[in-house]
């Protein structure tokens, strides 16, 4: 063998050693002694800041209780937490790439992004509506003809809004907020005349508004989909951590305790509450845990 052809062998091994670490997160989390978790800062009540690097939410909380799994698995006297805000555009890259280990926001598990990353089992089912000022008297997607819809910036929801089948002959122009605050700032401030976007978000950001009964959540619900956290792809070992770990929190109804704590009890910083129960698809995801994308609820 020649010394070009060892060469390339020499580089497709270490390139190989390379992937197999980078996909080794328990690995990766037991020789720092610190994992780091992608949170949102404006994901309704799933994931946000409370500002001073301080996040919180149902996500937020349940990938904490996955953490203190990890470390227990992991026999870590003390696991460093850290916190990296990501957004709909960088969320998955930062996972792919290894600075995120666990993202706990709003993610929702499809078959294309299946391709990039893995999902851990569903924990919530959303419902993507639209939400209006209560004073404009739009009630369903028909009425959005001529109007400004928000969306935020890397998100599915208007490619949602636009194949409905109620949305032929509707034409609507996008206005695109940078995260899901500033999506709502759109309609708040009558830059945009919908926001069109996860349910619990959006009851989420109404709930956090200077006059929340200024807004209300219509129309058709455009799509069901699994929301779940997401980790790096081919990296089974710390997919069945998580996964034990959630399914444990499922099956002991601490799951249930947790959506009730961020949905129907009154959060900071304001002390309101989103009032939203958890629906029957996730109540369902709960009962029966999976991974399965969207598609396969599309197809009921």
């Amino acid at each position: 063998m020649n010394k070009k052809s060892l060469l390339a062998l020499a580089l497709l091994a270490a390139a190989g050693l390379s992937q197999a670490q980078a996909q080794d997160t328990l690995k990766k989390i037991k020789d720092s002694g610190s994992v780091t978790m992608g949170v949102r800062e404006s994901s309704g009540a799933l994931s946000y800041t409370l500002g001073d690097g301080k996040y919180v939410g149902y996500h937020v909380e349940i990938c904490q209780k996955v953490l203190a799994d990890v470390q227990k698995t992991l026999g870590l006297a003390k696991l460093d937490v850290k916190y990296q805000p990501v957004t709909s555009q960088n969320r998955i890259p930062l996972v792919q790439n290894g600075t995120v280990d666990i993202e706990c926001g709003s993610t929702t598990n499809n078959a294309a992004r299946q391709k990039d990353v893995a999902f851990a089992v569903t924990t919530f089912v959303e419902e993507v509506r639209i939400a209006v000022k209560g004073s404009s008297g739009i009630t369903s997607i028909a009425q959005l003809n001529g109007k400004n819809v928000a969306t935020t910036t890397g998100t599915t929801s208007v490619q949602l809004l636009r194949k409905h089948e109620r949305a032929t002959g509707v034409d609507f122009k996008e206005v695109f907020g940078k995260d899901h605050a500033d999506s709502f700032l759109l309609l708040e401030s009558g830059r945009a005349d919908a926001f069109v976007m996860d349910g619990a978000i959006l009851a989420g950001n109404i709930a956090k508004a200077k006059t929340p009964a200024d807004f209300k959540i219509v129309g058709e619900v455009l799509s069901v989909e699994p929301i779940a956290i997401m980790i790096r792809k081919d990296d089974p070992a710390f997919k069945k951590v998580v996964d034990d770990s959630i399914i444990a929190q499922m099956k002991s109804g601490d799951i249930a305790k947790t959506w009730s704590k961020w949905f129907e009890q009154p959060i900071p910083p304001t002390n309101t509450k989103v009032g939203m129960p958890a629906n029957e698809n996730t109540k369902n995801a709960w009962a029966h845990p999976n991974d399965k994308p969207a598609e396969d609820y599309a197809k009921k």
